[in-house]
């Protein structure tokens, strides 16, 4: 079967939404799509916006179906993918910030297809190649239309669609497996301590500056002038559900970093600041010992006394609900970003059980911690093989 490399415009169309006024929306009504609700391979619409039914005669043209393919076309999110859920009948809100591939031949091109292809690196490489604008990046719906596209024949097309969804199927449910587990450990704690907020057990409280074995410790600043190459850790390395060893790049330091700012395995290494508030303050441990890498002045490090805390315990009670009221009521505002200092955190308090429940605590996590090793594992096996089979797809090697 031959393959032909054709402009995506010449059988799918980018239609942009609607600019309703703010003072439009209510509570009932008419669901409509905003660029934030975009996210990756899906369409949030819990927290959709609404408008009276009167309204839609404004924007009917722009009127979305399950199973359509948005693109957020403006801001950070610029090319971010989501297919419309089956439970949602709306419209498109935004103007031009959100963009429908409507097909128009469908004789010509399968939507299973077009998804997967809009979704792919190939697709998403040429949009970061295109986009204009540095504070407000944004690409436009021409753009978007003269981008090439591998265009096998539809039965063809719906094969390789089908071997995709599959692909993705499985990394679903690998992902789905472990937010249980993840789940199964917050019920764990549930169960030895209770609710750390209102602590029904009546567990003695403690303040984090009492659990430290050395003053807590700021990273180190990369500096462009530097002369002397080392690895350092992102943000993202603790800014997720778990910590990422894989999340460093390399910068330059003034001089050799000292050992103090050098990644341990010992240290609970905490979010000194972010723009989402919702992260600030996050923490974790180290996986294992990273000596050649370095973390940054974004991060403190808190060495800990484990004669009175168990690290599982504290990097499970650091990530509740009780210790996170603290810190995003504790963090203060700089120029959009959310802030907290070594004095904010050493006057966190929270519970702390004897030492004996909370090893057992430990001893239950770190089964849980082996399945999710093992399902991580073979999740990361299979993103490898869903990139292969994107790659040779369109590229028309399947």
């Amino acid at each position: 079967m031959t393959t032909k490399l054709v402009l995506l415009g010449e059988y799918v169309k980018v239609v942009g939404g609607y600019a309703f006024k703010s003072e439009d929306f209510t509570d009932k009504g008419i669901p409509v799509i905003r660029i934030s609700d975009v996210q990756d391979g899906t369409v949030c619409i819990d927290k959709a916006v609404r408008i009276p039914k009167t309204h839609v005669g404004k924007g009917e043209n722009y009127c979305i179906k399950p199973g359509d393919i948005l693109i957020a076309m403006s801001g950070a999110t610029t090319g971010k993918i989501g297919v419309v859920p089956n439970n949602f009948d709306g419209l498109i809100l935004q103007n031009q910030r959100v963009g429908n591939f409507r097909i128009t031949d469908p004789e010509q091109i399968d939507k299973g297809y077009l998804k997967h292809f809009v979704s792919s690196p190939s697709y998403q490489n040429q949009i970061w190649n295109s986009m204009v604008g540095v504070a407000q990046p944004n690409i436009s719906s021409k753009q978007l239309e003269n981008f090439e596209i591998a265009l096998p024949p539809l039965e063809e097309q719906r094969w390789i669609a089908e071997i995709l969804d599959h692909a993705e199927e499985l990394r679903s449910k690998r992902r789905e497996a472990i937010a249980q587990l993840d789940t199964l450990t917050q019920a764990i704690f549930l169960e030895m301590f209770g609710d750390p907020v209102t602590n029904p057990k009546g567990w003695p409280l403690i303040y984090f500056k009492d659990l430290l074995s050395m003053p807590l410790r700021n990273g180190l600043s990369p500096s462009n002038a530097g002369k002397v190459t080392s690895k350092v850790l992102t943000l993202s390395a603790i800014t997720g559900n778990a910590f990422d060893e894989n999340a460093w790049k390399t910068s330059t330091f003034q001089s050799v970093p000292p050992i103090t700012q050098r990644v341990d395995q010992s240290d609970f290494l905490i979010c000194r600041g972010n723009g989402n508030i919702q992260l600030v303050g996050k923490g974790y441990f180290p996986t294992r010992q990273m000596p050649e890498v370095t973390f940054p002045d974004t991060m403190i490090a808190a060495r800990i006394l484990p004669e009175l805390i168990e690290r599982h315990f504290l990097q499970h009670i650091w990530n509740s609900s009780a210790v996170r009221r603290q810190l995003e009521t504790l963090a203060r505002t700089t120029n959009g970003t959310f802030k907290v200092n070594q004095t904010m955190l050493e006057g966190i308090v929270f519970v702390i059980p004897p030492l004996r429940l909370q090893s057992e605590f430990a001893n239950r996590v770190e089964a849980v911690e082996k399945l999710k090793t093992a399902h991580r594992a073979s999740l990361s096996e299979l993103d490898a093989l869903f990139a292969s089979l994107q790659h040779r797809a369109f590229r028309g090697e399947l």
